[in-house]
């Protein structure tokens, strides 16, 4: 890179959870699970060629009052199933009743009118499972539009 130039900056920021990392240890008696979020980071409108972006928050819970969780994947697919990024390079930890977030920001379209979210994640045996939600939204003007999804366990 020259004097002059500019590093590019990404389109997107990561969280850091980089305090949040985890070691499991590999004899570990937790249950391994696997869950689908839908995401839309644009929808159509009037007709399939138009399209308008959106802010799409996704929600990790933990909805257990006693126990932490673990997330070991947190990877973001288009509307063709193409990975465009992994959120997690380590394992985090999720305390009782905390939520953690990624914001896919509105001028952030690389996901298109189909994308979605693929969480892998570790619990106790009696702990209930994780809930990932996503909430899209958007203003124009005087009008506004918010609607949300919910994961579904996939294994």
């Amino acid at each position: 890179m020259g004097c002059n130039e500019k590093e590019k900056q990404p389109k997107f920021k990561l969280p850091n959870w980089s305090a949040r990392h985890a070691d499991i240890p590999s004899n570990d008696s937790l249950q391994i699970g696997k869950s689908y979020l839908s995401i839309y980071s644009q929808i159509y409108t009037l007709n399939e060629e138009r399209k308008s972006n959106l802010t799409a928050m996704t929600s990790l819970r933990n909805t257990s009052e006693k126990d932490t969780i673990y997330i070991s994947r947190a990877d973001y697919y288009d509307t063709y199933g193409v990975l465009i990024r992994h959120y997690l390079n380590k394992t985090i930890f999720i305390r009782p009743l905390e939520t953690l977030e990624i914001v896919i920001e509105e001028t952030d379209d690389e996901g298109g009118t189909g994308s979605n979210f693929i969480f892998e994640w570790q619990k106790p045996i009696s702990c209930p499972e994780p809930m990932f939600e996503g909430v899209m939204s958007s203003t124009i003007g005087q009008q506004g539009l918010s609607f949300t999804t919910r994961s579904r366990r996939i294994e």
